[in-house]
């Protein structure tokens, strides 16, 4: 049976770099106490740069990785809760900006999941006969809705992209995947306003007063050391696999401590974990595809190993897929 299987990776990311020392001059905090509670040392910033550029830069990467011409991709999905518009979505950006011109393109808004949740929605359209190639996106610009004067959040998310290219394939792709929601703790948990205009960091009461993230620290950290195991555990159970059979776990990029928590749940050694999230921080819906990018890039990607993928956060969301490479 024809599935789809990931066939190039790209990312992109600012090239302005916020360290811990930096955040330590405009709000309570130090880099000990960062370090301590989350594994981020620093994190990416854009100045300026929208979402579809940046996507635009890591689908090239990925497109030039798979050797895939503009033309052939035909689905393009783009997970983000800081879209360049409410409309067009950022997707159409992005199909303009890389002349793919026959592919059908919208946006996902799912959050820390967005990648997951975009990753199986084009597998499934995939199968599905409808497409052949898709490019899965998913991006931040988490500088835009920051409050710069909250140092339970400010110190946590960065700004950049992931994407891949997902193709029909006769090989083993997508083994195994898996979602969920509980909208009843949505608003109590994590939520993010509107989007101001401007990327800069806001340092001023006045500039800081409009909606931007919110947390409940503890009950998302409560939340996500639950669901990262049993994502892994109930893709595990549907693939009938075990956890030695798994090369790497590729969790969303949030706190180092909730990654810990969880390898000591499912009982497995954290250097099963990839993390990257010391030099680029929480990139919500980007922190996955950034860090396979990354990977793959570091040749730790190798043909017929197996991952799984989990994605947690806002809505409250989760979702994982277990990959073989």
């Amino acid at each position: 049976m024809s599935g789809a299987k990931i066939l190039g990776y790209g990312s992109y990311y600012p090239e302005n770099i916020v360290d811990n020392n930096y955040l330590a001059k405009i709000v309570d905090t130090s880099d000990e106490w960062i370090t301590k509670r989350t594994g981020i040392k620093e994190r990416r910033i854009s100045s300026g740069e929208t979402v579809a550029q940046m996507a635009a830069k890591a689908c090239q990467e990925a497109m030039q990785k798979a050797k895939c011409k503009p033309e052939e991709i035909d689905l393009i999905i783009v997970a983000t809760i800081t879209p360049d518009s409410v409309c067009p979505s950022t997707a159409c950006i992005v199909q303009d900006m890389l002349g793919c011109k026959n592919a059908t393109c919208f946006d996902i808004s799912a959050a820390c999941s967005g990648f997951v949740f975009s990753l199986i929605t084009a597998n499934a359209l995939i199968k599905s006969g409808e497409y052949k190639k898709a490019l899965v996106i998913g991006g931040e610009v988490l500088s835009r809705i920051m409050n710069w004067q909250d140092r339970n959040t400010c110190v946590l998310f960065g700004d950049g992209t992931g994407a891949c290219v997902l193709g029909l394939s006769e090989e083993n792709g997508v083994l195994a995947t898996y979602t969920g929601s509980d909208g009843t703790l949505g608003i109590k948990s994590l939520t993010a306003g509107k989007v101001v205009p401007s990327s800069k960091i806001c340092t001023t009461i006045e500039e800081v007063k409009v909606d931007h993230i919110w947390m409940d620290g503890r009950g998302v950290f409560k939340f996500s050391v639950k669901m990262l195991p049993q994502v892994v555990s109930k893709l595990l159970e549907k693939s009938g696999l075990c956890i030695d059979d798994i090369k790497y776990i590729v969790p969303h990029q949030a706190n180092l401590r909730i990654v810990e928590e969880a390898a000591r749940r499912l009982e497995c050694p954290i250097d099963k974990f990839f993390t990257n999230l010391d030099n680029v921080g929480n990139t919500s819906g980007g922190s996955i595809p950034i860090a396979l990018a990354d990977m793959d890039n570091r040749n730790l990607l190798k043909k017929g190993d197996k991952i799984i993928i989990v994605g947690f956060g806002a809505g409250l969301t989760w979702g994982g897929a277990l990959i073989e490479m």
